[in-house]
């Protein structure tokens, strides 16, 4: 894949996002938890940015396919900035409770960018791309993850200003380097649907060709935020762990992602087509999510955290390559968003059910939850490759 001017801006504003996203990653539930909210709180908190990011991810990704990408991007980034502002002069629940609701309500950020992405990329070479935007997701997870755990010693606020910064910076590069991939018309009519996309949400998830993907996305995702979301809470609970173990463990996850998605996925691809390599992540994810439930040292819990990335690193690349492929050019925003709302979804359930998993039963359960909805991914998706006509029209061999 031949890296281009347009690709590596988008990289390097993504780079910038993921950086601002993963800061707070490792202190918000201890901050939630200083104003006395309970596990399952934490997990409704986690779950409200996910809530208005289900509303508004379609909405954006289908105005972005009328209006032009880097128009509501900016939109979209300025969000997230705001809500990072919020959450760092935040002395109550409630004040964390709006830096979420506000970055969710138009903080489609990573919808737009796997549009931009799908733009400009064909075939394998899509496919790759997504491999490499991995590569610059697991440098930010790299960083962020550290430097918010660390920082938030000192104070919670200091790396909620310093996520809002690098939101700032990543605007800035929208603004300055980013050129629009859509041909935007000069009369444009807004229509009711545009705000309200039901009709949409329905026609992509009652899509032959895409349905079954979105489902085991779906599937996939749910079990994957059930860990990710409740991760410093079962690392609490689990092993008496603290904000500073929760950021080197990310750190930790974002070196496996760091070394696999450039040396090892490419050459993946260059033998094999992105489903079986797809079932081969979401099989890895699914046995270190079972392995949760045994953790009882920080050893076991880097072995199960590496297989873990590995896993995710492999899944979801892939069945963003999958839905770009089968969406077409003239509708790609608009099933992108659909897309990432059944993400949103998913990340509205796995925050509830994480927190309500540790607050009442044993920590590692989140595991065997999450890890029997990824096998499910996996039926689905083996039924399709074997062509049983369940749900789906049979995936192309």
């Amino acid at each position: 894949m031949k890296i281009t001017k347009e690709f590596s801006t988008i990289a390097l504003i993504m780079l910038t996002e993921v950086l601002g996203w993963t800061i707070i990653l490792p202190f918000l539930p201890y901050y939630a938890l200083e104003f006395g909210a309970s596990p399952l709180v934490v997990g409704l908190i986690l779950s409200s940015f996910s809530v208005f990011q289900f509303i508004s991810a379609p909405i954006i990704g289908k105005l972005s396919d009328k209006y032009g990408r880097k128009p509501l991007l900016m939109i979209s980034q300025f969000s997230t900035f705001v809500g990072f502002i919020i959450l760092g002069f935040a002395n109550s629940l409630f004040m964390i409770f709006l830096s979420r609701v506000v970055d969710g309500l138009f903080g489609s950020n990573m919808t737009l960018s796997n549009a931009y992405v799908t733009d400009i990329t064909k075939g394998k070479d899509r496919a790759k791309a997504f491999a490499y935007l991995g590569v610059v997701f697991s440098i930010g997870f790299f960083i962020g993850p550290a430097v918010g755990g660390f920082l938030a010693v000192i104070d919670y606020s200091i790396p909620s200003f310093l996520a809002a910064g690098m939101t700032l910076i990543s605007i800035i590069l929208t603004f300055l380097l980013l050129k629009e991939t859509v041909k935007v018309e000069k009369e444009v009519e807004l229509k009711l649907n545009d705000f309200f996309p039901m009709k949409s949400f329905i026609k992509g998830i009652t899509n032959k060709q895409l349905r079954c993907i979105f489902i085991e996305f779906f599937l996939f995702i749910t079990g994957f935020t059930i860990i990710t979301s409740s991760l410093a809470l079962y690392m609490d609970a689990q092993l008496g762990l603290g904000p500073e173990q929760v950021g080197i463990v990310f750190m930790a996850i974002a070196v496996v992602r760091l070394i696999f998605q450039p040396l090892v996925i490419p050459k993946l691809l260059n033998r094999f087509d992105e489903r079986p390599l797809m079932v081969l992540g979401l099989s890895i994810n699914a046995i270190a999510m079972f392995g949760f439930y045994f953790v009882d040292s920080l050893a076991m819990l880097y072995i199960g955290s590496a297989l873990f990335a590995i896993g995710g690193s492999l899944s979801r690349p892939m069945m963003v390559s999958i839905v770009s492929e089968k969406s077409g050019e003239g509708r790609r925003g608009e099933y992108m968003g659909v897309f990432d709302s059944l993400g949103s979804i998913a990340q509205i359930i796995g925050p509830i059910v994480g927190g309500y998993m540790i607050t009442v039963m044993y920590p590692g359960t989140v595991g065997l939850i999450a890890g029997a909805l990824v096998v499910a991914a996996i039926a689905v998706e083996l039924s399709q490759m074997m062509n049983k006509r369940i749900l789906c029209k049979p995936a192309e061999r």
